[in-house]
């Protein structure tokens, strides 16, 4: 029968496997065959790599750290006397009469009196140093004023300025220029102070240009101002062949403040 349907060896072979397969559904004991699902493996999130060394970078610094290290806000301190001085610088002109009578060259020459009799206290906004003022009050005593010569300082007192009977100098402040807006402990700054000026009960307007820095609890600086005697109701003394003086002179105050 083979031969008369001309069957090929590969037709054969395909027909000897289909009845195998029908043989073994018929018997029951063909098993199904397993399509095999593939298994996927979990996807490993990668960690981050940590160089040797690495640091971690700081939180931002935020409006609560700042107060808390207590540079801001408004702050008051009080002058430290013993730490503090106040002076004045003139110009004197001396003639030749004035070595008979002083012990002193002919010639010009810086003359400086000071003292350490210097009161007050300031208010400083550390948010914002521009701010209008608190209570910035400062006086100082002129009677203890003192130079290297004890007849200058006795003529200032009892004469002259008469500082013996208008002893006190007070200045207030009221506002500060040129300051930054805000501030950072242990840099120093420059501004002018503006304010009000009494001597010998004449009060004028005067602006002292200020470098101070403050440094933990305590501020330390200098503050100069240049003025005019007569401004004050002072002659500037004038000795024929002995001495002249200067109109013009300097103030210095150099204070040491600590917080209250």
């Amino acid at each position: 029968m083979f031969s008369r349907l001309n069957l090929k060896p590969v037709h054969l072979l395909f027909l000897w496997l289909l009845g195998t397969l029908l043989l073994a559904a018929c018997s029951g004991s063909a098993a199904p065959i397993a399509t095999p699902i593939p298994v996927e493996e979990p996807m490993e999130t990668p960690l981050p790599s940590e160089e040797p060394g690495a640091t971690a970078t700081a939180p931002p610094t935020t409006e609560a750290d700042t107060a808390d290290s207590g540079m801001s806000g408004v702050h008051t301190y009080v002058i430290v006397s013993e730490e503090s001085k106040a002076s004045y610088v003139v110009d004197e002109q001396f003639f030749e009469d004035a070595l008979g009578k002083y012990g002193i060259q002919a010639g010009l020459t810086d003359t400086i009196g000071s003292t350490q009799e210097v009161e007050g206290e300031l208010q400083l906004n550390l948010d914002d140093l521009s701010a209008p003022l608190g209570v910035n009050r400062f006086t100082v005593n002129l009677a203890t004023l003192t130079s290297d010569q004890p007849l200058r300082d006795r003529w200032i007192h009892q004469n002259g300025p008469q500082f013996s009977n208008f002893p006190t100098a007070e200045f207030t402040g009221t506002a500060i220029e040129g300051a930054p807006n805000n501030y950072a402990a242990g840099d120093e700054v420059q501004f002018k102070l503006t304010g009000d000026l009494t001597i010998r009960e004449i009060t004028q307007p005067v602006t002292f240009d200020v470098t101070a820095k403050l440094e933990a609890d305590t501020i330390t600086g200098v503050a100069t101002a240049q003025l005019l005697m007569t401004d004050f109701g002072i002659d500037p003394p004038n000795f024929a062949n002995t001495l002249s003086v200067e109109n013009e002179f300097e103030v210095i105050v150099e204070f040491t403040a600590q917080e209250q």
